[in-house]
C-alpha cells in the first residue's frame, strides 16, 4: 500500500471513471419497480408515460447531487485522515455534521416546524461555526500537533450532542421534523440547492487538491516536513478548512452521511497507494460511486419503498472498512 507507478494509477482512475459512469446510468433505472430500458429513454425524451417521465427526470438530480456530495465526503475523509495522520480520522472528528444538526435543531425550535428551503443555510453555517469553535477551544492545533485539536472536536461534539438530544425530547414538534433531516437523504434534493453550497463545495475541492503535496510531506512528520521547506501550520490550517468546507457543504445538502468519510480513504490508498495527488482524484471518483451505488441498493432493496442513503453506507460502509483494514493488516503483516 505504499507508492504505486503512474501507469498503474492512471488505469485504476480510468476504471474508477468507467464505474461511475456505469453507475449513474443505472441510477436512472432503480425505482419502486423495474423500469426497461426503453422506458427510460422514452421518458428521457419526452415520450411515454407522463408519471415515468416525472420520475426518471427527478432521478437525474438526485443522481447528479449524489455523485458531488459522494465526493466531496470522501476527499475531505482523505484529508482529516492525512492531517491526523490516523486510520479512523472522520470528517466528524471536526464536530461538522453535529454543528449542522445543532443548527437545524435550533432553528426548528424557533420557528417552530421546518425550515424548508432555508435548511441548507442553516446547516451548512452551524457546520462551519463549530468548526471555528472547536479550533478556539483548541488553541493552536496548527502549531502544537493535532491531538488537541482532536479533543476538543470531541469535547464539542459531546456538548452539542446532548443539547441535540435534550432539545428533541423536550419538544415534540422539532423531533417530528428533525428526524427527517438527521438521517441523510438523496430523495427530493434539487439542483439549485445544490447551487447554494457549490461555493463551498468548489473552493474545498481547490484547496485539497493544491495541497494534496504538502499533505504528502505532512505524512512524513512535523520535523522532516519542515526541513523540506513546508509549511506546517499553513498546510494543516488550510487542510482542515478544504475538509470542513466540503463535508459541510455536503452535510447541508442531504444530511449527515454516516461511514462514508471513513472507509472510502481506506479503500483508496488501497487502490492507489499513500500519494495524496493520486488519492484526491481516486476518492473523487469513488466518493461518487458508493454514494451512488447506496442510493440505488436503497431503492431497490425496499420496494415500493426506499431506504435513505445514509441508512445503507452505515450498513455497506462498516463490511467494507473492516475488510479494507484487515487487508491492510495483511500487507503489512
Amino acid at each position: 500500500m505504499g507508492v504505486r507507478s503512474a501507469p498503474i494509477n492512471l488505469l485504476i482512475l480510468l476504471g474508477l471513471a468507467l464505474l461511475l459512469a456505469v453507475l449513474s446510468v443505472l441510477s436512472l433505472f432503480a425505482g419502486s419497480r423495474v423500469t426497461g430500458i426503453a422506458e427510460v429513454v422514452q421518458a428521457l425524451t419526452g415520450a411515454g408515460d407522463p408519471h415515468l417521465q416525472l420520475v426518471v427526470t427527478e432521478r437525474i438530480p438526485r443522481t447528479i447531487i449524489g455523485a458531488v456530495v459522494g465526493a466531496s465526503l470522501a476527499v475531505s475523509g482523505v484529508i482529516v485522515q492525512g492531517v491526523t495522520r490516523n486510520p479512523l480520522g472522520d470528517p466528524g472528528l471536526l464536530g461538522v455534521s453535529v454543528g449542522a444538526s445543532a443548527a437545524v435543531v435550533t432553528a426548528t425550535a424557533i420557528t417552530g416546524t421546518a425550515i424548508g428551503a432555508g435548511t441548507v443555510w442553516v446547516a451548512l453555517v452551524g457546520a462551519l461555526v463549530t468548526v471555528i469553535l472547536v479550533v478556539l477551544v483548541a488553541g493552536r492545533p496548527t502549531g502544537g500537533g493535532i491531538v488537541p485539536l482532536l479533543l476538543a472536536g470531541a469535547v464539542v461534539s459531546a456538548v452539542l450532542g446532548t443539547y441535540i438530544q435534550a432539545m428533541i425530547l423536550t419538544r415534540p414538534a422539532v423531533f417530528d421534523s428533525f428526524r427527517f433531516w438527521v438521517i441523510g437523504s438523496l430523495a427530493g434534493r434539487r439542483l439549485d440547492t445544490l447551487a447554494e453550497v457549490a461555493p463551498a463545495l468548489i473552493l474545498g475541492l481547490a484547496l485539497a487538491l493544491i495541497l494534496a503535496s504538502g499533505l504528502n510531506a505532512l505524512a512524513l512528520g512535523d520535523d522532516l516536513a519542515h526541513s523540506l521547506g513546508v509549511s506546517v501550520p499553513r498546510v494543516r490550517a488550510g487542510a482542515l478548512l478544504a475538509a470542513a468546507l466540503l463535508c459541510a457543504g455536503a452535510t447541508a445538502l442531504v444530511g449527515p452521511i454516516a461511514f462514508l468519510g471513513l472507509a472510502v480513504p481506506h479503500l483508496v490508498r488501497a487502490l492507489v497507494g499513500t500519494d495524496h495527488r493520486w488519492q484526491m482524484p481516486a476518492a473523487i471518483l469513488l466518493g461518487a460511486s458508493v454514494l451512488i451505488a447506496a442510493d440505488i441498493v436503497g431503492r431497490i432493496i425496499a420496494r415500493p419503498g426506499e431506504l435513505m442513503v445514509g441508512v445503507v453506507t452505515a450498513f455497506v460502509g462498516a463490511p467494507f472498512l473492516l475488510i479494507a483494514v484487515r487487508a491492510g493488516r495483511a500487507v503489512r503483516g
